[in-house]
């Protein structure tokens, strides 16, 4: 195990299963873990419906929210080794430039860097990549009823925002994985291998990791 990785985070797109994964890592780490908290925005409902009248206020939300949760992991846990997050806070960029209004964006653009200046960076991100039918295969099966309204298109247009940011991320260590044709909640075999990949020794700033394609089944 790498005992440099203390702080994990967890990313992709809707869907694809980095809530279950922080959660496996959880179990196995016995670690802290800081789960986005996306049934407690009022607006996010009605922005599935109607995004562009509803952005703003489910963006702000969020961002107040989630920098609320980062600002407790500046002080490091007496009582556990590590801490895993289902999310980036920097990642918030990536829905505010592809929902906010110009100036919108203006006013976000003013806030984001006082909050997120000071807050502690992740020791290695894991960024979840799949295909968009696998997405859209996991989003209809969990049947989240805020999730109902959610257009395969924007999922579409939310995945190739996100593959901008992260090929260009450059801020911590990054894992990226394909994950389409793994199932790494129910498969110990997948997870294991996804684990050892985490916790690698020899692991680059930056790297890619396609596993052996098998057939699976939801994440």
């Amino acid at each position: 195990m790498n005992p440099n990785v203390k702080y994990i985070a967890v990313e992709g797109v809707i869907g694809v299963g980095k809530t279950s994964l922080a959660k496996k890592l959880r179990d196995k780490l016995n670690a802290q873990l800081i789960l986005e908290q996306f049934e407690v925005n009022p607006f996010l409902e009605n922005f599935y419906s109607n995004r562009k009248r509803y952005a703003f206020q489910t963006q702000m939300f969020f961002l107040v929210n989630r920098f609320k949760q980062q600002q407790e992991l500046s002080q490091e846990d007496l009582f556990t080794e590590h801490t895993v997050c289902d999310y980036l806070f920097e990642k918030d960029k990536i829905f505010a430039y592809l929902n906010l209004s110009t100036d919108e964006l203006k006013l976000y653009e003013n806030i984001f860097p006082s909050l997120s200046r000071d807050l502690r960076k992740p020791d290695l991100v894991v960024y979840l990549q799949s295909s968009l039918e696998r997405i859209m295969y996991n989003i209809k099966k969990r049947s989240r009823k805020i999730e109902r309204n959610l257009s395969r298109s924007y999922i579409e247009e939310l995945s190739d925002a996100y593959n901008h940011f992260f090929f260009r991320y450059n801020s911590t260590p990054l894992l990226i994985v394909n994950s389409t044709d793994i199932d790494f909640v129910h498969s110990e075999e997948d997870f294991g291998e996804l684990y050892r990949q985490i916790f690698r020794q020899d692991r680059g700033i930056i790297e890619y990791f396609k596993p052996e394609t098998k057939k699976a089944d939801n994440v």
